[in-house]
């Protein structure tokens, strides 16, 4: 854990707020640079999915040409939320470091915890309902991959 680092990262989340952007940012760093940054931009974009988090691990990944952050480590603002979590285990960095918690985000009003509690329900009594459609050619896709000789594990 670099002191720097955490500095560079709070110092980005405060700038994304006094832009007109949400409090959290991002670093990805390989080899003790950094070659990614991410800032918040879900109210600048219109994009729900543009958390600080995943605006980083987008352009790492371009950056490295790689679809997965192997040696890298990532420094956040703030713990990750559920999507980023999801995002970030995907991506499979060495190591994250995050520097404000989920409660302390909470506090802000951005709290996570009602997803975390939408997880265990199932898909059905979920308060967005998840409802499962029978099809014979539900498993075809998988079957495919399964066939495909070249396929890129991930």
């Amino acid at each position: 854990m670099d002191p720097a680092l955490v500095k560079q990262v709070i110092d980005l989340a405060v700038e994304n707020v006094r832009r007109d952007g949400g409090p959290f940012a991002a670093l990805v760093v390989k080899d003790g640079v950094v070659i990614a940054t991410g800032a918040n931009q879900v109210t600048r974009g219109n994009d729900p999915t543009a958390h600080a988090e995943v605006v980083a691990i987008r352009e790492a990944c371009r950056v490295l040409g790689e679809f997965q952050l192997a040696g890298c480590d990532f420094y956040t603002s703030c713990e990750p939320c559920p999507m980023c979590l999801g995002a970030l285990y995907w991506a499979r960095p060495s190591r994250v470091y995050f520097v404000a918690t989920h409660d302390d985000a909470s506090a802000a009003g951005f709290d996570d915890s009602f997803i975390y509690r939408q997880i265990a329900v199932p898909a059905a009594e979920r308060s967005i309902p998840m409802i499962q459609v029978a099809d014979a050619g539900a498993t075809l896709p998988f079957e495919e991959w399964r066939r495909k000789a070249d396929r890129t594990e991930y």
